[in-house]
């Protein structure tokens, strides 16, 4: 463990930087194509998933989200940095991990953190379909505050034409500035 890096622990998490240990359990859900549905990115091979476990060792944006109980890493929050103090956050999790409260307690743990650290906005974009992400939003406290019709797209069709998606946005401000 004392190779980690630890961002914040919670009562059943430790959230953390990524280290090379990670690999098969980040292969395990960024392979997944339900985790990866609303991603800008398709289910990823060893291979990707070894280049992309790079990336999240070299960036401090990506958090790990590692079970204390069983050390398993279960999922990631990212907490991008952004102009005017703000921070752009968003989430995956492993599959057998959904619905266990996870992902709440990581983001209330991580938001709270950069509220103390000065932060004064949080916010989120997440596709109007994903309910599970816009519900795990307002049950942390984030209100919306903007639904973009066909502002992004991530694939084209066969004939390379965008498709287009909405985009809702989510936000919070840190009361006690």
């Amino acid at each position: 463990m004392n190779s980690k890096i630890i961002i914040a622990e919670t009562e059943r998490l430790i959230l953390r930087r990524y280290t090379k240990e990670d690999l098969q359990d980040l292969f395990e859900y960024l392979s997944d194509k339900d985790v990866v549905e609303y991603e800008p990115y398709k289910p990823l091979t060893f291979d990707e998933t070894k280049e992309n476990l790079e990336w999240r060792i070299g960036t401090d944006e990506m958090i790990a989200v590692e079970l204390k109980d069983s050390h398993k890493m279960i999922g990631n929050v990212y907490m991008g940095k952004r102009d005017f103090e703000s921070l752009e956050i968003g989430y995956v999790f492993n599959r057998n991990y959904w619905g266990h409260g996870y992902a709440t307690e990581s983001c209330k743990a991580l938001i709270q953190q950069a509220f103390s650290n000065g932060i004064h906005r949080v916010y989120a974009e997440c596709d109007p379909l994903n309910k599970s992400s816009w519900k795990l939003l307002e049950t942390l406290g984030f209100q919306r505050e903007a639904y973009f019709r066909e502002n992004v797209y991530f694939w084209k069709d066969e004939n390379g034409k965008p498709i287009w998606k909405d985009t809702y946005v989510y936000a919070r401000l840190n009361v006690d500035e």
